[in-house]
């Protein structure tokens, strides 16, 4: 693989327990959002153009404060999803609201996408070096149904201020992953005791070493058919429920499962962080501060282009 691949930022979230649109709100000494951050990082590291995923509802603002600040050598794509994009066939359920999820979302974008490419959300901040792997890994792998997912430690994800959503990684025997668990009400007690409080889940208590996915994956364009195929199974099982959603992590299982995926997981060594919650933001500024100081970035982060 020597085309440079592509970054598809999920950022078509709703936010619910942020309280506001958390894909735009500042935290560098400037600014900067996540977002720019991730990008800088992505750039310097060899991607080639940027794909971002946003709703309609939010397009115009989003695409303002991008617009005035992204490298103008980089190409940008602006895509909305929405719930009415659906394979040929299938209807949107009266009463329907919430955003069908992140597979929704890749799919959405597959037919701007030609290229290897990688997917993060738009509000994790994951490090230089994370996206450097998922370079480095798409130049070096040359076979079709192999791909890679970065991993974070669990003990490193979890937010103070109430219960988040992560993929617990599983692996093979020979290292490469063999499930994702989605879990979505994962909590960190003031004592550091990690309890799951989703319904049904088999496992009730973490340790805080598991490795999770915070969905940074990096994947071949062969990846598409499969999306599609699992979201025409999703929609004929799930379809008609207002709230049910189709999450990437089911996709890379199923593939997995099926054979027709190997997932690498490259153990990022950045120290992952993130805003759930509007009191996560006084700590993601901070950590930024620190990065700043430190001259990992630079105090006006676009006054150098990578």
């Amino acid at each position: 693989m020597h085309k440079r691949p592509t970054l598809l930022i999920l950022a078509a979230g709703m936010a619910s327990r942020y309280g506001s649109l958390k894909q735009l709100d500042g935290f560098g000494p400037n600014g900067e959002t996540i977002i720019d951050y991730s990008i800088h990082d992505a750039i310097r590291a060899g991607f080639g153009k940027i794909i971002f995923i946003i709703r309609q509802s939010i397009a115009d603002e989003f695409k303002a404060v991008m617009q005035s600040r992204l490298p103008a050598h980089i190409p940008v794509v602006y895509v909305a999803q929405e719930l009415d994009m659906l394979p040929t066939g299938y209807e949107v359920p009266a009463g329907r609201e919430k955003p069908w999820g992140t597979g929704h979302a890749v799919w959405v974008a597959s037919r701007l996408i030609a290229e290897p490419f990688a997917v993060i959300n738009a509000d994790d901040f994951y490090g230089y070096e994370s996206f450097r792997l998922v370079v480095d890994f798409l130049q070096n792998s040359t076979l079709d149904h192999k791909h890679g997912l970065v991993g974070f430690t669990l003990s490193n994800t979890l937010s103070e201020h109430g219960s988040v959503s992560r993929g617990i990684c599983s692996f093979a025997p020979d290292n490469s992953l063999s499930s994702l668990t989605e879990l979505t009400k994962i909590v960190q007690s003031s004592s550091g005791e990690i309890t799951v409080q989703d319904e049904g889940a088999t496992c009730t208590q973490l340790q805080g070493d598991e490795i999770v996915s915070m969905n940074l994956m990096a994947f071949k364009p062969t990846v598409f058919p499969y999306f599609e195929k699992y979201l025409k199974e999703f929609l004929n099982d799930r379809g008609q429920e207002l709230k049910a959603e189709f999450y990437l992590p089911a996709v890379v299982n199923k593939m997995i499962a099926h054979g027709e995926a190997q997932v690498r997981v490259l153990p990022s060594p950045e120290r992952w962080f993130g805003v759930t919650y509007p009191d996560d933001k006084p700590t993601a500024i901070a950590r930024i501060k620190e990065l700043v100081d430190s001259a990992v970035y630079p105090e006006n982060l676009w006054t150098t282009i990578p």
